[in-house]
C-alpha cells in the first residue's frame, strides 16, 4: 500500500537559474544537489515548513524524458504554460510584496476568491503558480 509521496518533479528551463528563484527568493532549502552519471543533475527542494515532500527541480532531458518530448516539454515552459500547483500562505499580501520585491512576477494580484485569497505568479523558469490564502477556520 502507498503510504505517502516523498518526491514530485517540476520541470523548469534551467537547473541554475530554478536554484536562483526557489532557494534564494522563495526561501525554500535545498534537500539534495548532486551530479549523477550522464551529466545530469538531482536537485531537490523544500519549503522550509512541509517536511516530507521534495521537489525535484529537473530539465526535460533523456532519460527522464523521452527525446521525441522534449521539444513538447520546453515548448510548454518556453510559453509559461506549466502548471506547477498551488502553494498555500498565511499572508497573501505580505508574500505577494515580498516575492514582487524580488523581482517574482505576478498575473493577478492578491484578489478575495470564493476559497481565499489568491495570486498568481511566474517562477521564470516556465511554471505559473497560484498562491493562496485560505480564510481563517472560526472557532466553534
Amino acid at each position: 500500500m502507498i503510504q505517502s509521496l516523498s518526491h514530485s518533479t517540476l520541470y523548469v528551463l534551467d537547473q541554475k537559474k530554478a536554484y536562483e528563484v526557489y532557494v534564494n527568493q522563495f526561501g525554500f532549502k535545498v534537500a539534495m544537489d548532486a551530479q549523477m552519471d550522464g551529466g545530469l543533475r538531482w536537485l531537490t527542494v523544500s519549503p522550509p515548513a512541509q517536511i516530507g515532500l521534495e521537489i525535484v527541480l529537473a530539465e526535460p532531458k533523456a532519460p527522464m524524458v523521452a527525446p521525441e518530448l522534449i521539444p513538447h516539454f520546453l515548448a510548454i515552459l518556453n510559453a509559461n504554460a506549466s502548471g506547477g500547483g498551488v502553494w498555500e500562505t498565511n499572508n497573501c499580501e505580505a508574500t505577494y510584496k515580498e516575492f514582487k520585491a524580488k523581482g517574482i512576477v505576478f498575473t493577478k494580484e492578491p484578489t478575495q476568491e470564493f476559497y481565499g485569497i489568491e495570486a498568481l505568479f511566474l517562477d521564470g523558469c516556465g511554471n505559473w503558480f497560484s498562491l493562496v490564502q485560505r480564510p481563517k477556520k472560526e472557532k466553534s
